[in-house]
């Protein structure tokens, strides 16, 4: 965790060195600053554009139940996808993205018959639509809403259908079922140098992530939710 956040302050501080005015420090060849766009929101301003973006998740979970859980644990894996951004002035511009991410989280669970340690994997097509501000020449803020869909699961290794599954005598094997869609927020810092972006963030998820629990005599599982940083880089196709 310490290392995915020192990453994004170095880039964001990287960025904003070369954000400085001719005065301040020598340009940088092949570098384009905000002067060198068109203003407003024409087919040649900075603040629009599409490209690719990928990078790291640290997922973990928050929530009242997540006590209940042992020996809790993040979960590292990747995020990748594509970005547009429409600008409507010099500073402010909407960037929706479609991203595949993995998150989850470590730890063991009473609700589970494999009573170890354990990884719990969640796949989501991810879609946060982020209003961004350019406080610097080439460093930005992003915050916004995301929605996400939930198209895989895997527990210990071991892939599971969202819905629970019932067993031969027809009940269920696991007591609970996955929730498919999430939403909430997301918000963080990105620079841009040249074509390149270099960024990082927190994304929050609001919704439970496990749903219809119908075990009884254990503890309560269903009160957790998603969170995870992200670091990434990104090239733009265009602008």
């Amino acid at each position: 965790m310490k290392k995915l956040t020192l990453l994004a302050a170095g880039c964001a501080l990287s960025a904003s060195a070369l954000a400085q005015t001719p005065t301040e420090a020598p340009r940088v060849s092949g570098l384009r600053s905000s002067t060198d766009y068109a203003p407003g929101t024409g087919s040649d301003s900075r603040n629009n554009g599409f490209g690719i973006k990928a990078g790291l998740n640290s997922a973990h979970v928050r929530g009242d139940d997540k006590k209940n859980y042992g020996d809790v644990g993040t979960y590292q894996n990747f995020h990748a996808g594509a970005y547009a951004q429409f600008g409507f002035t010099d500073k402010f511009s909407v960037q929706p993205e479609i991203l595949y991410t993995r998150q989850g989280f470590e730890g063991s669970s009473m609700a589970r018959n494999n009573t170890g340690k354990y990884f719990t994997r969640l796949d989501y097509v991810q879609v946060p639509v982020l209003l961004v501000y350019n406080f610097l020449d080439n460093v930005s803020v992003h915050v916004g809403p995301q929605v996400s869909l939930l198209t895989k699961v895997r527990e210990g290794g071991q892939e599971r259908k969202i819905a629970d599954e019932n067993d031969a005598s027809g009940n269920p094997i696991y007591g609970y079922s996955y929730s498919s869609l999430d939403y909430g927020l997301a918000a963080g810092l990105e620079a841009r140098v040249g074509p390149a972006r270099v960024g990082g963030r927190y994304v929050a998820g609001f919704n439970d992530i496990i749903k219809d629990p119908t075990r009884t005599g254990t503890q309560a599982i269903d009160n957790i939710k998603n969170g995870a940083f992200q670091v990434y880089v990104g090239i733009g196709i265009a602008n």
